[in-house]
């Protein structure tokens, strides 16, 4: 109750009020952080390709958008490079990645969403057919098993979480980038 109390007498000083906010969601932040942690928690984004489901880190993901447009098509490109997008004045390269990984293009339908890679050196913005929105898995559910996936990604996978009698593989999208594969993007 005191600390509503504290809001209330902030009110009539709004960059004081704005500061309090802050320092109080970062002491928040910081320890869901650590508690998280300690208990051994893996937080990431999961999605559907090709009617199976994966996971992403948490860390390596941006942002999910929906599909930007317009495009931009990029001359000479590999056909898995759909095009540049300004994504908030930012050039974002869109990658079909059902089709980079040779599986074939991903069909466009309201559930069709790109996540943003967060990557230093390399920005791209991966399609996928649907983001289920974030699974957190304890540390005893992770295996190092690769399991059979119709979506040829076995190179990137980093191990996969069992869950009930779901196994939810994990893409490592930061080994994905670095690929001279990824890299020679040109026809």
């Amino acid at each position: 109750m005191q600390e509503s109390v504290a809001l209330r007498s902030l009110r009539d000083r709004p960059f004081e009020l704005l500061a309090e906010l802050e320092r109080r969601g970062r002491a928040v932040t910081a320890t869901s952080t650590s508690d998280a942690s300690q208990n051994g928690e893996w937080v990431g984004v999961a999605l559907r390709m090709a009617g199976e489901l994966y996971l992403v880190s948490r860390d390596e993901a941006r942002e999910v958008l929906g599909v930007p447009a317009p495009l931009t098509r990029v001359p000479g490109a590999k056909s898995w490079i759909l095009g540049l997008a300004n994504v908030r004045g930012q050039l974002l390269p869109i990658i079909d990645l059902r089709a980079f990984l040779g599986s074939g293009p991903t069909p466009a339908s309201r559930n069709t969403r790109v996540i943003v890679v967060n990557h230093r050196d390399i920005p791209a913005g991966l399609l996928v057919d649907e983001v289920l929105g974030f699974r957190r898995f304890t540390d005893a559910e992770f295996t190092a098993d690769i399991p059979p996936a119709v979506v040829r990604c076995e190179p990137y996978i980093a191990g996969s979480f069992r869950r009930g009698g779901e196994q939810w593989p994990v893409i490592g999208l930061r080994s994905l980038l670095e690929d001279p594969a990824f890299s020679g993007a040109s026809a």
